[in-house]
């Protein structure tokens, strides 16, 4: 076997606040340096070469995955105006095909759109937006073919099946959700946001079918480098709402769609500190709150009367409950909560606070989120509800009787038995005595003898909740004896407001305590033990586990670290970089003497020193813009200059794709499978 690259040495000179850092590998930022990607190339190589003995099981994960998905499939058709919208899935592709049927499930099927076309003769394909016109004759959608997540609009005609001939580049999208794109009521008004050099949407353009898109208006332009410009249509096509995103302030602005040549009106300025989210319901909004209530509140106002001033309590503050979201519908209102780190749903009657009743889940930890649910004047609330050993499940629950309909429960061809599994809720204690909740799931059976492997995965940024949802693919480590774990840290909403604020800025190291407290609980009640416990995080979840490495090096075996945020310091001081603005009320300005010594104290780049670490896969996207490619890159680097082991590193480039990973289902699996492949042979589970 080869030895493990090296990369060249070049060093760069940091000084902030009269402290200089040298940082040797700070030339990897640049892309198109033939030196970088010589460097990645020889790290791609040699990962090739190091795991090329788990080929074997790589396929055998890679074909047990596969088994347990439905690969002829099809989403539950949803009702929106006069059609049934759906995608499906044929075996052997990997993407959707977008699909409805007219007034009938007995219908004609019409092909709106085969994202498998659009993807011909191309690494990535991510879909974005898809939104037909209210007359149905129309379809908007965003393409990113890079994993940059800069979408190129395109509007087809359903009539004739051709394009209209203008076009819309770098706009909005997400390869996460589908959001970017909106119409006007009068079918002629579409509406989309750029992104600016920093790829921070900062502008809202409306367009004309048939203009050039040059001639476009500029409805706004968020100058604020803090914000995030966002926008929607209500669900009952009343309104366009901006929404503009800070981490620690909103503000909404919204236009009647039925007249979408009008202007933006402002429903509460942006008050630093003050977080708000409308819904609108027959001439009013519906605003969840944090205006004196650090959990959120429910508050209603009119429409022509819409500041704060106005704002009438109507679900006040409670200390041991969360709200998160308002949704509205024709004959009644849902307020999604979160108790004891469980989401609840809570339905009402219009005026929010009479017939009140909530959803009743059938375990004791579960995971649900609502569906699109596009039609307002629905009588059934879809919802999709799982937990780590239920299949997820399309549920339609009938606000007026209470009946909950089950349209579909994802299968597993390859045959599943629920009741060969146990679920359970435990808790950590941190250094700071407090009570850290986690997730597990493990086979019937199971011996705590320590003997155990475990996978722990966690995130805690962003006030992010990672519930405790069905994923198959766990299933092949699950049926080889592991332990799969999941550590709801601070830095998440789990059990409130005050969970996230206790886990960011200057509290940010509790994440970090949290989740070493969890990996030693786990070991101290016999389900695992330190050689043999692994750990994951991807993104911010990648820092933590990077940081809780560089912490406690000798705590944990293997660590899979995917698209990971681990140069926070350097990261945090360019301006220049996607998120950086946006995210200082998250992490902290370094331009600040307090903020820079604390991210220095935990910046896990500016941690590595010459000690042993455990086995570590780390991968990332080249054209990722959340996380830059040169973030693992240099990580690896540094690791192996410093590190006094013999240790596996290998690092994963995916040079086509961008912070999400393989677009296309099977691309995925194998990317899952390739890591889990490095997580068994490093414990050693056969």
């Amino acid at each position: 076997m080869s030895s493990s690259p090296v990369a060249p040495k070049h060093p760069h000179h940091i000084t902030q606040h009269g402290q200089t850092r040298v940082d040797d590998y700070y030339w990897m930022r640049e892309k198109e340096n033939p030196e970088t990607i010589q460097y990645l190339r020889a790290e791609s190589d040699y990962l090739e070469e190091t795991m090329q003995h788990t080929c074997p099981l790589q396929e055998k994960l890679f074909a047990e995955m596969k088994a347990r998905i439905k690969e002829n499939d099809a989403s539950v058709p949803e009702k929106r105006g006069e059609y049934f919208y759906y995608t499906r899935h044929e075996a052997g592709r990997q993407y959707p095909i977008f699909c409805r049927k007219h007034k009938s499930l007995d219908a004609a099927e019409e092909i709106l759109l085969d994202q498998n076309q659009l993807a011909e003769g191309k690494s990535f394909c991510s879909v974005s937006g898809f939104a037909v016109s209210p007359d149905g004759k129309k379809l908007a959608y965003g393409v990113d073919w890079g994993g940059a997540e800069e979408y190129t609009l395109f509007i087809k005609d359903l009539t004739s099946g051709e394009l209209y001939p203008e076009f819309f580049e770098r706009t909005l999208g997400s390869a996460y959700e589908r959001i970017g794109i909106e119409w006007g009521n009068d079918n002629e008004a579409v509406f989309y946001a750029t992104l600016n050099d920093a790829q921070r949407p900062e502008k809202l353009f409306r367009h004309k079918l048939g203009d050039d898109p040059k001639n476009d208006e500029m409805l706004f332009h968020e100058a604020d480098e803090s914000f995030f410009l966002y926008f929607h249509k209500t669900r009952d096509d009343a309104y366009i709402m901006t929404y503009h995103y800070a981490t620690n302030s909103r503000e909404m602005r919204f236009l009647d769609a039925n007249h979408p040549k009008g202007e933006l009106k402002i429903l509460q300025p942006r008050v630093d500190g003050l977080d708000y989210f409308a819904a609108h319901h027959k001439g009013n909004f519906f605003i969840v709150n944090n205006d004196g209530a650090k959990n959120f509140k429910l508050s209603v106002a009119p429409v022509d009367a819409c500041g704060r001033e106005n704002w009438k309590d109507l679900v006040p503050h409670r200390a041991d409950v969360l709200v998160e979201m308002v949704d509205t519908f024709a004959d009644f209102i849902v307020l999604s909560e979160r108790k004891g780190g469980l989401r609840q749903l809570r339905l009402s009657a219009p005026d929010g606070v009479s017939d009140v009743r909530y959803v009743s889940f059938p375990e004791t930890a579960y995971t649900v989120y609502l569906e699109m649910n596009s039609e307002f004047d629905a009588q059934a609330l879809r919802f999709n509800y799982s937990s780590l050993v239920t299949p997820k499940s399309i549920i339609d629950f009938h606000a007026a009787t209470g009946k909950w309909e089950v349209k579909k429960e994802d299968e597993i061809p390859s045959g599943y038995d629920k009741s060969q599994y146990v679920s359970e809720r435990i808790h950590a204690t941190a250094p700071d005595g407090t009570q850290v909740p986690m997730s597990i799931v493990y086979k019937k059976g199971l011996k705590k003898d320590g003997n155990n492997p475990a996978l722990m995965y966690g995130y805690g940024a962003y006030g992010a909740i990672i519930d405790a949802e069905f994923n198959s693919n766990l299933f092949s480590l699950i049926e080889r004896g592991f332990i799969f774990a999941i550590a709801h840290i601070r830095g998440g909403y789990d059990l409130g407001r005050e969970w996230y604020d206790d886990g960011k800025v200057l509290n940010k190291k509790n994440s970090f305590t949290d989740f070493i407290a969890c990996a030693e609980h786990l070991i101290a009640e016999g389900f695992t033990s330190k050689e043999k416990l692994g750990i994951e995080g991807a993104s911010a979840g990648g820092l933590l586990v990077s940081a809780c490495v560089t912490m406690r090096p000798d705590l944990f075996k293997a660590v899979i670290c995917r698209v990971p945020f681990v140069d926070v310091v350097t990261t945090m001081s360019d301006p220049t970089i996607p998120l950086t603005t946006l995210e200082y009320t998250q992490w902290g300005n370094p331009d600040n003497k307090e903020h820079f010594d604390y991210l220095m104290s935990y910046s896990p780049y500016d941690h590595i020193r010459a000690t042993a670490y455990p086995n570590m896969y780390i991968s990332t996207g080249l054209n990722d813009p959340r996380v830059a490619f040169w973030e693992p890159a240099k990580f690896v680097a540094r690791l192996r200059d410093m590190k006094t082991d013999d240790n596996m590193i290998v690092f994963y480039v995916n040079y086509d794709s961008g912070h999400a990973g393989a677009s296309g289902r099977y691309d995925h699996l194998k990317e899952q499978a390739r890591y889990y492949a490095f997580l068994m042979d490093r414990l050693g589970v056969n």
